[in-house]
């Protein structure tokens, strides 16, 4: 469901940084519009709510661009709005047009360079310059295409929870993975079944 058929998200954060359960970074992104307190909330409000989740996320940060006020802030939306487009067709079984994810592609411009790894070995790892916002944001749009474009969508799935929007893929050996984070939708649905349970013994007595 794209986000124009759901109830536009609420302009506010309170400065955390959304949980990364998705087990990878281009779905991590499109969590950063939770659901709380019934509400879907942006947890993304201006550029340093992007740069605090760039941090976590563990991409690199090469100090604060010269940018724009808010436009960080405006191309990870769109940016977050062209991935849920693509992600959520293909996992529809639809077709999905990558032109929009290609021109951001196009801005992203990474690079590869030999750097030094342990002891006297080498490594080549791939690098984004930092003159735009796009650019740093290129490690998403990467990831993004490499989701669309090799990934089993059967295992690309959203949170069971009724209350969640939360998406996640899903690595499990037995591929069964329902929840967003056992630690919260799991936990909270099986305390649910077990009192249901409960209470449907306590009928049958």
């Amino acid at each position: 469901m794209n986000d124009a058929n759901k109830s536009s998200p609420k302009r506010e954060s309170s400065g955390d940084v959304p949980a990364l359960v998705a087990e990878h970074l281009a779905l991590d992104l499109l969590n950063t519009v939770p659901k709380v307190n019934g509400e879907l909330v942006d947890a993304l409000q201006d550029d340093d709510d992007v740069l605090r989740w760039l941090a976590t996320a563990g991409l690199p940060l090469a100090g604060r661009l010269k940018l724009e006020p808010l436009e960080l802030l405006r191309a990870a939306r769109r940016l977050r709005a062209v991935i849920r487009s693509a992600v959520e067709a293909a996992a529809a079984g639809e077709a999905v047009d990558g032109r929009a994810l290609n021109r951001f592609l196009a801005k992203a411009e990474s690079r590869v360079r030999l750097a030094a790894g342990p002891g006297r070995s080498l490594r080549v790892e791939r690098y984004w310059g930092g003159q735009s916002a796009e650019q740093m944001l290129g490690p998403i749009a990467e990831a993004a295409g490499e989701l669309l474009a090799t990934r089993d969508f059967n295992l690309i799935r959203q949170c069971e929870d009724e209350t969640c929007v939360l998406w996640f893929y899903d690595h499990t050996k037995a591929h069964r993975r329902r929840w967003c984070s056992m630690a919260t939708c799991g936990n909270r649905n099986k305390v649910a079944a077990f009192r249901e349970r409960q209470q449907q013994h306590g009928v049958e007595r």
